[in-house]
């Protein structure tokens, strides 16, 4: 009864020529769940004892791929083996020399992506190299899998039988019409272009354009985002990133702060003395103030005070928090002992009698 049954006719092929096409199309399967396991628990370990990571990294980006073609090649044997149509196995045909294409484009990719990430970003602002350094390798990694990917695609266009030439050049004129209508787009690629030659500022750095302030997070081929202080995520088209002035916060070499100091009208040129001696002292009581940039200066006759223009610049390694804070509580105490008063506005009133 059952073999009889497997000699039954179901859309043109024999049942048992189904269950042998399904059987492979299994095996197929089974096959790649050994390989995993094999990949596992034997190949890694053989490549983890070896000095270099690149065996690593090729049998880690290999594998996806390898089983994908496994699963193309077990598909395309079981539906050659039946008869399924001139029109239905052609368009197997086709479609499985464009898979094939696309899973090879698919390894060179995650290869590519994987040795970038491997041995180009950890020199990423290490200063060890001037060339690479996360923007850099931001635009390269993009640059470099888009071209793999529009390569892989015309070659399994051209193993297809499309005609690639006449499809540039069809998508040539069609493209002076699309640049037409997309002209913001392209100001921002050439935005983005400058933002790399020029590098006002790198990936990680805090800056501030028009009215936003915060650290770059990304810096793509269309726009920027950063990151602002109030922890939103801001998107910034480049062309206005590179008309827009750019202040690169964190490039300054020192923080520069002024403070207004005011004491009452009652403080002797004696105290006065003593008060400038105190703040040009400031650099030796705290840490990361500059020593040659400190000013303390007797500046100001005002309504109700006497005024001390005082201004420091607080090192590139010092807290722009911590250390004014430090500094003001410096003052606070210093003063208090050498018994200096600070001015609070006041009126002094007489009645004549």
């Amino acid at each position: 009864m059952f073999l009889s049954v497997l000699q039954d006719t179901f859309y043109g092929n024999k049942v048992s020529d189904w269950l042998i096409s399904l059987g492979i199309i299994l095996g197929a399967l089974i096959l790649n769940k050994i390989i995993m396991l094999l990949n596992k628990y034997v190949i890694q370990k053989l490549t983890g004892k070896t000095k270099s990571r690149l065996d690593d990294i090729l049998f880690q980006m290999l594998e996806s791929p390898v089983l994908l073609g496994i699963v193309l090649f077990a598909i395309w044997v079981a539906a050659k083996r039946l008869d399924l149509g001139v029109h239905v196995e052609t368009i197997i045909a086709k479609s499985y020399k464009i898979l094939t294409v696309i899973n090879i484009t698919w390894f060179v990719s995650r290869l590519v992506n994987a040795l970038i990430e491997e041995y180009w970003v950890p020199k990423a602002g290490s200063g060890k190299s001037k060339i690479l350094d996360t923007h850099l390798i931001s635009i390269l990694r993009r640059t470099i899998l888009a071209l793999i990917w529009a390569l892989g695609i015309v070659m399994a266009l051209n193993n297809v039988g499309v005609n690639v030439g006449a499809l540039l050049g069809t998508l040539g004129i069609g493209g002076l019409a699309f640049a037409l209508a997309a002209q913001d787009t392209i100001k921002n690629i050439f935005g983005g272009v400058t933002i790399f030659t020029d590098r006002p500022f790198r990936i990680g750095d805090r800056i501030k354009v028009d009215k936003f302030e915060g650290f770059v997070e990304d810096i793509g081929i269309r726009s920027t985002r950063i990151r602002t202080l109030e922890k939103r995520l801001v998107t910034i088209p480049n062309y206005k990133m590179v008309d827009a002035p750019i202040e690169n916060i964190t490039e300054e070499p020192m923080r520069r702060v002024l403070m207004k100091l005011g004491l009452t009208y009652q403080t002797t040129p004696e105290k006065m003395n003593e008060a400038l001696a105190i703040l040009k002292d400031i650099p030796n009581r705290i840490k990361h103030v500059d020593q040659k940039e400190i000013v303390a200066a007797f500046t100001d006759f005002t309504d109700y005070a006497l005024v001390i223009t005082f201004v420091y610049f607080i090192r590139k390694q010092g807290d722009v928090m911590e250390t004014p804070s430090e500094i003001n509580s410096e003052i606070l105490t210093a003063f208090k002992i050498a018994k200096i008063n600070f001015a609070y506005p006041t009126q002094i009133i007489y009645i004549d009698k």
